[in-house]
């Protein structure tokens, strides 16, 4: 059985962890993501990127204890070195990734919703928290480094030294999650199927998704560079959007005042 499950639904690409009963993940997890997103990245018909996890409770747990306790250092080493390598080139790909909270977020699978540009929970799907330092280790799968850009250092710090655990609207609170849906948000709906239907919003025809996609490599991979190679980068994705059909699109529609229909090219 595949351990990462994709599907596609109208330019939406779902990636569901699939490893009952807490998708916990392992260096064959890793490498079935690694792929998935290269696949994800290649499609021209996938304009946005979802990650969930199977069932109900967990979206994830992170890495296997059992595989953790058993494994030697060296593998250890290149499992959280691979790991990272995933994760960046999720975070790198220029389409939108949205990560749906529909379990347990703890540990490494918080690491892995770190990495998506959007993070989206239900809110009585469980908790969310980095408690690694209870096992005598830290997040080694970007949680470091990620939760201190996201949330500023003091705030990183104390959530990563105590490992405390949150509810989901207090992450929303502290800055960690985008939105929190109830019950009365969802309406009736599958919390997984009304993330999908949000993620369509940005998908031709109703948002230029090459567009979305560049301003996500301005925006993860500016701020860590200085200024005006940040400004440099910026001028360069511009000028590839005016190159676009869409670009054209919007700029027509906008001059004849009308609803433009984007096509993602």
């Amino acid at each position: 059985m595949a351990r990462v499950d994709a599907t596609d639904r109208d330019g939406v690409r779902l990636l569901t962890l699939c490893e009952p009963p807490a998708n916990t993940y392992s260096y064959e997890m890793m490498r079935e993501l690694d792929a998935a997103i290269l696949d994800a990245r290649m499609d021209t018909s996938v304009h946005v990127i979802v990650i969930a996890g199977a069932g109900e409770k967990f979206f994830c747990a992170g890495a296997g204890i059992g595989m953790l306790k058993d494994a030697t250092p060296e593998f250890k080493y290149y499992f959280c070195l691979h790991a990272n390598e995933t994760l960046c080139r999720l975070e790198q790909t220029p389409k939108l990734v949205i990560a749906a909270l529909n379990g347990h977020t703890v540990g490494g699978g918080l690491e892995v919703a770190l990495a998506a540009d959007l993070r989206i929970a239900k809110s009585d799907a469980g908790k969310i928290g980095l408690p690694e330092v209870a096992l005598g280790v830290l997040p080694g799968t970007g949680g470091t480094q990620r939760l201190a850009r996201l949330l500023g250092k003091g705030r990183a710090m104390e959530l990563l030294v105590s490992g405390r655990l949150m509810s989901m609207d207090e992450a929303l609170t502290v800055g960690l999650l985008n939105e929190v849906w109830d019950e009365a948000t969802l309406k009736g709906r599958p919390f997984l199927d009304a993330v999908i239907d949000y993620a369509r919003t940005f998908t031709p025809p109703h948002r230029a998704s090459l567009a979305v996609g560049r301003i996500k490599r301005a925006v993860q991979s500016g701020p860590e560079a200085g200024f005006g190679e940040g400004l440099a980068m910026e001028r360069e994705l511009q000028q590839l959007l005016f190159q676009s059909q869409d670009a054209r699109e919007g700029i027509a529609a906008s001059l004849e005042k009308r609803k433009p229909v984007f096509k993602g090219k």
